[in-house]
């Protein structure tokens, strides 16, 4: 198991800089804007912004969730490198889990009765026609109106959670500072 630089040697020099950025074609027009230093910094309020609209962004778009998360965070003022990175708690491994828990989520709040679906999506295949496809558009919706519930509800708690631990995290440091700072002046007396 690698240690803690390791993991930092290995994936910060292909990190791309905010100069290869800016150079970017693609991000040409939006790159003032992109690149603002406020959008990069972790700070008490960005934090909290940036894992709320990354976990939105990864459940309501499972697919092209990246680009709406670092978009979304422009005029929300969101950290955009949190963000982008919280959005693959959907990936291609866990989006067929996340779309069974969704479908799940979906019947629950619709209350569909799923007790006869089998034989009902049997009998709709075997007739043939356009209503061979309502089971899909069914569990489609349902999918979908899940999506949305778990993006609300997720995003609700990321940002809630990632606030609390933040703080946790700011007041250790300042705790291990000042710990610091009494041993210094403890061992000058």
């Amino acid at each position: 198991m690698g240690t803690k630089k390791d993991i930092k040697s290995k994936i910060i020099p292909r990190m791309p800089t905010r100069d290869a950025m800016a150079d970017n074609r693609w991000l040409a027009p939006i790159a003032h804007r992109f690149l603002s230093p406020e959008l990069w910094r972790f700070t008490r309020r960005s934090v909290p912004r940036g894992v709320a609209l990354g976990l939105f962004s990864a459940f309501i778009i499972p697919l092209g969730q990246i680009f709406l998360a670092a978009f979304l965070a422009l005029p929300a003022r969101a950290n955009v490198p949190l963000a982008v990175v919280v959005t693959l708690v959907t990936n291609p491994f866990t989006l067929p889990f996340w779309l069974v828990a969704a479908n799940r989520v979906g019947r629950f709040f619709l209350r569909i009765d799923t007790s006869g679906t089998s034989t009902a999506i049997g009998r709709e295949l075997a007739s043939g026609g356009w209503e061979s496809y309502s089971w899909f558009f069914q569990t489609a919706g349902t999918t979908a109106v899940g999506l949305v519930i778990i993006a609300i509800i997720s995003s609700a708690v990321g940002y809630l959670a990632s606030g609390f631990f933040w703080r946790g995290w700011v007041a250790r440091k300042l705790r291990l500072k000042q710990l610091r700072q009494n041993q210094l002046g403890d061992a000058d007396k």
